[in-house]
């Protein structure tokens, strides 16, 4: 009896809370609307996807998401000793990978659309995009879309285990591949206090979209259930719930609001408990609609004299930087407080100092408000955002995605074991 209460309290030892802290960067489409190269962008993206025959749609194994507007990352390691990366911490997704050693070496696979210079600019490996000058001088070869990235090397790490199973994730602007491998990974920086999850399957990248090419992060940690995950492999947190690494199954995320400035620390991700130091004690718990995203049911939403109470499944995802829904709902609320659609840049443009108020939102019979400073985006050359996007489910899973205006106002709790959500108020 002594040896199983010691074994018992052993094991409660072992399980702790650990934060994990995040750098708000500026997005890659929040650079790309201030240098006005945003509405070719979305143009070749709308390409490429119309590009994909019926055949090529039924053979993607995890659903479609972009990154172009992630703004907020940090890092973890893997290996041991540790090798750092920067990830986008997902919660849309649920695959980790990292850019492997060998990842842009050899020949690319270029679509047949890589050969239009301007396609293959913001579509394609940068390899795949080396023409002819008229006077028919062939340049340099552009580096990889990994030339730039931490890359995990496998033989310097004592910890790993080879895998090799053969993976592919597609997105809507491109896709990564490569092959599986088994190390420890670690959330939060080299030498602080990680959670440390040994014998997690993770995927190593050779190749990567060159949509990866300009942005600073390395890789993506999805944090949703292992049923979203590409091959049904365990992600990382999910594994360390497993092995009781945790006080709790569940993560607390709160962001930082910090305005317009770029790579500063943007808050906090807390693993196995709650966030007391910046996240009210009062958490009100919905459950899920779908255990695959974040999956739950909004009740309604409005803001000045528009609401719609139509009832949807909605998504809470750390990975997109402003809220979409149904587009007959979005411009109704936009047409409300004087926000116009532009077609080209596709996204609803707002007189700095509007007065708009607050955005109201009822989930589980609640009300919550959104503060006009969430959802009021400076665009740059005196223009702001409404932090409003069309968003078209074509039928399949949610409704709306409610991204980092909604987190930013209420720390959201993700409870893995409990397959439900919470809401708290942010304090800090």
């Amino acid at each position: 009896m002594k040896l199983l209460i010691l074994v018992a309290l052993l094991g409660l030892a072992s399980a702790a809370v650990y934060q994990h802290s995040l750098t708000k960067i500026e997005s890659k489409r929040t650079k790309m609307i201030k240098a006005g190269t945003w509405p070719a962008y979305r143009k070749y993206k709308d390409f490429l996807r119309l590009a994909k025959s019926p055949l090529n749609l039924k053979s993607v194994a995890q659903n479609v998401n972009d990154y172009e507007d992630v703004e907020y990352i940090g890092n973890i390691t893997i290996g041991t000793p540790d090798q750092t990366f920067l990830v986008i911490l997902d919660t849309g997704s649920a695959n980790l990978w990292v850019p492997d050693t060998s990842c842009g070496n050899g020949s690319s696979v270029c679509a047949s659309y890589c050969s239009d210079a301007d396609f293959c600019e913001f579509l394609c490996d940068p390899s795949c995009c080396s023409f002819k000058s008229k006077a028919a001088i062939k340049p340099a070869p552009k580096a990889s879309a990994c030339a730039n990235k931490h890359k995990f090397d496998s033989t310097k790490s004592s910890t790993y285990v080879k895998n090799g199973q053969s993976w592919t994730i597609q997105y809507g602007t491109g896709s990564a591949n490569g092959f599986l491998g088994q190390d420890t990974v670690r959330f939060g920086d080299a030498g602080g206090d990680q959670l440390v999850v040994p014998t997690t399957v993770f995927g190593q990248a050779t190749t990567i979209a060159a949509f990866f090419a300009q942005d600073p992060i390395d890789g993506i940690l999805g944090l949703a259930f292992q049923s979203l995950a590409v091959d049904n492999i365990p992600p990382p947190l999910v594994n360390a719930i497993s092995q009781g690494l945790l006080d709790q199954p569940l993560f607390t995320v709160y962001l930082q609001e910090k305005g317009n400035i770029d790579n500063v620390r943007g808050g906090v991700y807390t693993y196995g408990g709650l966030d007391s130091t910046h996240c009210d004690s009062s958490v009100t718990y919905v459950p899920l609609s779908s255990a695959t995203y974040f999956q739950f049911r909004m009740d309604s939403i409005g803001i000045g004299s528009y609401s719609s109470s139509q009832g949807w499944d909605v998504i809470s995802d750390t990975g997109t930087s402003f809220i979409g829904g149904p587009q007959e709902i979005t411009d109704a609320l936009a047409n409300a407080v004087g926000a116009q659609y532009n077609d080209q840049y596709g996204t609803y443009f707002i007189d700095c100092n509007a007065n708009i108020g607050q955005t109201k939102i009822s989930i589980g019979g609640k009300q919550y408000a959104i503060d006009a400073k969430q959802v009021l985006v400076d665009a740059g050359n005196g223009q702001c955002e409404f932090a409003f996007f069309p968003f078209n489910s074509g039928g399949f899973g949610p409704s709306w995605i409610l991204g980092d205006p909604w987190i930013r106002q209420y720390c959201n709790v993700f409870g893995l074991g409990q397959k439900n959500i919470g809401f708290a108020k942010v304090i800090a």
